[in-house]
């Protein structure tokens, strides 16, 4: 009613909720990479300006990992988890040597994909016992170099069961094994989900008390199990959801195991931001499920080590990937930098990685991030594909011949994912600074 008396107040409201309208109809912006710090006018990586490590490593493109923001991201989740869950890194996030020599020393353990990990992981002085080795296909040769180092082999198949017992027999090893369980549920909003329905991975639920059957006939070293219903997730909810449900089938397979269970893989999961609309990851939740499921544990799984399985999520957000620009074009209005980087060595940034419909990773010019005039820019590579495409029609500092583009987010899925000898470029460099 004072409103209507007064026309002033009026105004003020209606101009108040046409700003709330106008702001709801702005897109939405990517999340802070505010890891970085900025220091005039340039990203500062690994404690050095951007430009001068560029000389460092003496080439673009390149990737960059910050070692700090590495142990910074392992010291904050050591401090939010409960101190009965083990962490693990999934090396196939990046298996750069000396990243993996890195966390082999800031992990409780190693999850390997492959008999070339597997290897990478014994150079960087990962321990054996806490080493994990998961994947569908795993050739012969592979499960005997596993047995041989006395790494623990997460089972995908019957197949395996029979390899595995000639294999510890000949070699006269035991052969330790977990049972990675395709689960009757998946994690919901996950951007790759990797359990429930048919899928190539693990073992059915459903077929898992013969499976259980034939690991004691053979006489292989039975650890545990293995889930992991999918990753990318940046809702809490929903990762809580899969790990209450892990832990309760892992607690009902129990009951079928002739040996207790001392080894329990709950996944993974966490994801990171990478797109507009997105936000980090709250971890305050999941801390609080964990140490639920920890102290269940205590009494229905007692001789379990409960270990979380993360790569993404420690050293994603760490990394960047920096390409310089090579020519600047205006083509009918639109402002296109061209790099000497592309999706030749970052498939992930340019879409081709699993999105459905491509979106833009937070990009800058690494050389120009501070104030100073903008535009609407492309940052495309210089393969002949229109597929080669960095960042579409986004606002950055306005950039020239020589400045140097930064892609955000680039610590996990990157050159070792990446199709690098596509049309003959160069391979880009990795550092850890």
């Amino acid at each position: 009613m004072n409103e209507l008396l007064n026309p002033a107040s009026a105004a003020a409201s209606a101009a108040a909720s046409a700003a709330v309208v106008a702001a709801s109809r702005l897109p939405p912006v990517h999340a802070a990479m505010d890891q970085f710090a900025v220091h005039q006018g340039e990203l500062v990586v690994g404690g050095m300006p951007l430009s001068r490590l560029a000389e460092r490593v003496g080439q673009t493109p390149f990737y960059a990992l910050d070692r700090g923001l590495l142990r910074q991201r392992a010291a904050s989740l050591r401090a939010l988890l409960p101190a009965g869950i083990k962490l693990h890194y999934a090396m196939k996030a990046n298996p750069m040597p000396a990243v993996v020599g890195l966390m082999a020393g800031l992990m409780d353990g190693i999850d390997v994909a492959s008999g070339g990990e597997l290897k990478v992981a014994l150079d960087a002085g990962a321990d054996p016992a806490e080493i994990s080795f998961a994947g569908p296909g795993k050739r012969e040769s592979e499960l005997r170099q596993a047995v041989a180092a006395g790494v623990l082999i997460n089972l995908e198949s019957v197949r395996e069961v029979g390899l595995l017992a000639d294999i510890a027999a000949q070699l006269g090893l035991p052969a330790r094994v977990a049972v990675r369980v395709n689960p009757d549920f998946e994690l919901k909003g996950s951007g790759m989900k990797m359990g429930g329905g048919p899928k190539q991975f693990g073992v059915d639920v459903e077929a898992m008390p013969d499976l259980l059957g034939r690991i004691q006939s053979a006489g292989l070293a039975f650890e545990g199990f293995h889930l992991f219903a999918g990753s990318q997730n940046l809702k809490a909810e929903s990762i809580c959801e899969a790990q209450q449900k892990s832990y309760a089938l892992a607690v009902r397979l129990a009951q079928d195991c002739a040996q207790p269970v001392r080894f329990l893989n709950l996944g993974g999961g966490f994801g990171i931001p990478y797109f507009p609309g997105e936000r980090r990851l709250d971890l305050a939740p999941i801390a609080d499920n964990l140490a639920d499921i920890v102290e269940r544990a205590r009494s229905e799984l007692p001789q379990a080590a409960l270990v979380i399985e993360l790569g993404r999520y420690l050293v994603g957000e760490a990394g960047i990937y920096v390409a310089r620009v090579v020519d600047r074009k205006i083509s009918r209005g639109q402002v296109f930098l061209v790099t000497d980087g592309g999706l030749h060595h970052h498939l992930s940034a340019s879409g081709n990685f699993g999105q459905v419909v491509r979106k833009n990773y937070p990009v800058t010019v690494g050389n120009k991030a501070g104030s100073g005039p903008r535009e609407q820019a492309s940052v495309v590579g210089p393969l002949c594909t229109p597929l080669d495409l960095l960042a579409d029609r986004m606002d950055l500092p306005q950039a020239d011949v020589g400045d140097l583009v930064v892609v955000f987010q680039s610590g996990a899925y990157g050159a070792s994912a990446s199709p690098q000898g596509f049309l003959g470029h160069p391979a880009c460099v990795e550092v850890l600074v």
